[in-house]
């Protein structure tokens, strides 16, 4: 019953993040990248972690151009753990 109410909280901050976040904001990645992981680990989901995860740095990465200055480390950090993740679990499905 837990991780179904955290499932529904992310999904539920998630709509919020998509709806009033640009791709960069590092606070939407770090939802992202959470969200990704709780699938990963907390719900035995990786396929669809690694579609959360791959859309986020896919999104990012188109719009590195247009983050905001004050938070390009942030943002690019967290873009980074998310590409790390997607390299860890997909090397891991050829295991």
């Amino acid at each position: 019953k837990a991780a179904k109410s955290a499932e529904d909280a992310y999904a539920e901050a998630e709509k919020v993040a998509e709806k009033d976040l640009p791709v960069m904001h590092p606070i939407r990645l770090g939802l992202a990248l959470n969200y990704s992981v709780f699938l990963y680990n907390m719900q035995s989901k990786p396929d669809e972690a690694c579609t959360k995860a791959r859309k986020a740095f896919e999104d990012c990465t188109a719009a590195l151009d247009n983050v905001a200055e004050d938070s390009y480390n942030d943002s690019t950090f967290v873009r980074q753990l998310l590409r790390d993740n997607l390299t860890l679990w997909t090397s891991d499905e050829g295991a």
